[in-house]
């Protein structure tokens, strides 16, 4: 709990946002200075990532108290930001949540009204899972309004919104909710497993869906490795390379990843990182056509870097999944259509009589139109049978399911880097002015 001074040092200091389109020729430049607190890094990558952000290279530093970023970042379109609208929107998001000013919830102690009933889901992942949970919802006359759905070694999760199918609002009939989480806990629970399904409903608008999913599997510790692997996650050209270093000159621990570019790969590290409450110091991201560098100089939230051996392992461990977890397996599949109760029901039904396994899941509906996302194996995680999709794109409608891409066939071995660390000579720097990344605003 901050303190009455705390607060007041805050208000003195307010974040100052700057965004720069004349500062780099391929990106636009966020620079964020601020004072410190523990999740303000989170905080700020989240805003960045919910306006549809890719972060190429980002600079941190927040030693003494203060907090300073550099961001360079581009649409996913590949260019600038070049709407003014966008650049305002970005800077004054950047400036309330840096500033960590209190939300409704927390200023009056109740939630913000929703229309929908969020569920939380954990268990044992297998074969048409997603088929039976949507079957089981159906069947409670549930309407799945919105739905995120992550598998990684053998366990699943996911954060579903529903609504009851004929007054399209939030369940709030209590004896109804224990009827779904006892069928929907039948379902999640795998024959002969030991751990636990789960089933919760979570208070909407309290923490983003994506920090949720990885805070629901690191709780499932699916960073625990299965014994028998799935398919490209063990191969050591594929897998993610992380390291947990000393760094006894400065008394930090420095975490680096080496691993295939991706969107939100940032905000997975940082987000596992404040989850298992480390606070980092100093860090620099830089990503190319296809792999990505990440170096962080970290210490644990109480101030002490990674001291034992359990620990670095752990910390490596959980670090490895936070970026495997979002890894698009397989084919990936787009499904626009009109929205209507059961769809999902139905889709999901198909897939799994045709074979195939869905490994990660986006549901969207919104003004009655459904786009859905899913990324789907054959049942042994391996390449799928074009026969099938044909057979399933039929049965769906051509024009409803149109298939995207393969993620096999842009995988690409990881380069070997030389080993070291990009910010070694960081310490002696006292701005970012050093590293020439940004004219000066002075």
């Amino acid at each position: 709990m901050d303190s009455e001074y705390d607060k007041l040092i805050r208000r003195l200091n307010p974040p100052r946002v700057v965004i720069d389109n004349n500062a780099c020729k391929d990106t636009t430049v966020i620079q964020v200075d601020s004072m410190n607190k523990h999740g303000i890094l989170l905080k700020v990558v989240q805003v960045l990532m919910d306006m549809n952000l890719i972060i190429t290279k980002a600079y941190i530093s927040s030693d003494g108290g203060w907090f300073m970023d550099v961001f360079n970042v581009i649409t996913h379109d590949g260019d600038k930001i070049r709407d003014q609208e966008t650049i305002n929107a970005i800077q004054m998001r950047l400036e309330v949540d840096a500033s960590f000013v209190p939300s409704l919830r927390e200023s009056v102690g109740v939630m913000p009204s929703e229309d929908h009933t969020s569920i939380e889901l954990s268990g044992t992942d297998r074969p048409g899972l997603l088929s039976e949970v949507c079957a089981v919802l159906a069947d409670l006359h549930c309407n799945v309004v919105n739905a995120d759905v992550w598998t990684h070694n053998s366990r699943a999760a996911a954060v579903v919104r529903v609504t009851d199918h004929e007054t399209g609002r939030a369940i709030e009939d209590a004896q109804r909710l224990l009827t779904i989480k006892e069928l929907l806990c039948n379902v999640l629970r795998g024959s002969g497993e030991l751990k636990e399904a789960k089933m919760t409903l979570s208070p909407p608008g309290v923490t983003s869906t994506d920090r949720r999913l990885h805070q629901i599997m690191l709780a499932d510790r699916d960073y625990e490795r299965a014994g028998k692997a799935r398919l490209g996650v063990e191969d050591k050209n594929l897998r993610p390379h992380v390291t947990v270093l000393d760094c006894a000159e400065k008394d930090y621990t420095v975490i680096t990843t080496r691993s295939r570019d991706r969107p939100k790969l940032m905000y997975d590290v940082i987000c596992t990182l404040t989850d298992m409450e480390y606070v980092v110091y100093h860090g620099m991201v830089n990503t190319g056509s296809m792999e990505a560098y990440l170096e962080f100089y970290i210490r644990h939230k109480d101030g002490l870097p990674i001291s034992s051996e359990a620990e670095r392992d752990r910390v490596l461990h959980c670090l490895e999944a936070a970026i495997e977890r979002r890894e698009s397996e397989g084919l990936k599949l787009e499904l626009y259509a009109e929205d209507r109760v059961g769809l999902l029901s139905d889709i999901t039904r198909i897939f799994r009589e045709n074979s195939l396994c869905i490994r990660r899941a986006e549901i969207v509906t919104k003004r009655g139109k459904a786009k859905d996302v899913f990324y789907v194996t054959d049942m042994t995680g391996t390449t799928i049978d074009v026969k099938a999709i044909e057979s399933i794109r039929k049965q769906i409608g051509d024009a409803m399911l149109q298939v995207k891409h393969n993620s096999w066939l842009s995988e690409t071995p990881l380069k070997e880097t030389t080993t070291g660390f990009f910010l070694g000579n960081l310490f002696k720097a006292r701005t970012f002015q050093n590293f020439k990344l940004i004219r000066s605003y002075s």
